[in-house]
């Protein structure tokens, strides 16, 4: 099972937006848009004077957001994802109905990865090869 790395507790009052950023390795860019884009199901805390204030909730729930994106997860499917976490029960079939679907989409994309892996350690192979036998010089090469 995942689990989320946590570093240094958060104070009861919660972190900055930059120490958030630094704990989740995201910019605060990226913070400010994930919350303007609807993707953060929590409500980040405020202080008096307007500061956002992350919990260690808001950390967690980042982290699955910056994981979506990482494997080529729309932000209109983590959008999407965080209306349903946020409806709360209910809706349980949607959400692994979603998940499900980027599953697949990963697995090909994997796949996709894995084949040109192999041409690549093909060509590594016949390069590695030739430069042994000296004759390296012999690879085709394009002429102008």
């Amino acid at each position: 099972m995942l689990e989320v790395k946590r570093s240094a507790e958060i104070p009861e009052q919660g972190i900055s937006i930059a120490e958030a950023a630094e704990r989740t390795g995201v910019s605060v860019h990226t913070l400010r848009y994930y919350e303007r884009a609807g993707l953060v199901v929590t409500n980040v805390d405020r202080t008096a004077g307007g500061r956002r204030r992350y919990r260690q909730l808001d950390l967690d729930w980042i982290r699955i957001c910056t994981r979506f994106r990482a494997t080529g997860m729309p932000i209109r499917s983590i959008r999407r994802y965080a209306e349903l976490v946020t409806a709360g029960r209910g809706n349980e079939k949607d959400r692994l109905e979603l998940l499900e679907t980027h599953r697949a989409e990963v697995l090909t994309k994997l796949a996709e990865l894995q084949d040109s892996l192999e041409l690549i350690d093909h060509k590594i192979d016949v390069y590695r090869g030739r430069l042994e036998a000296g004759d390296a010089d012999q690879l085709w090469a394009p002429h102008p």
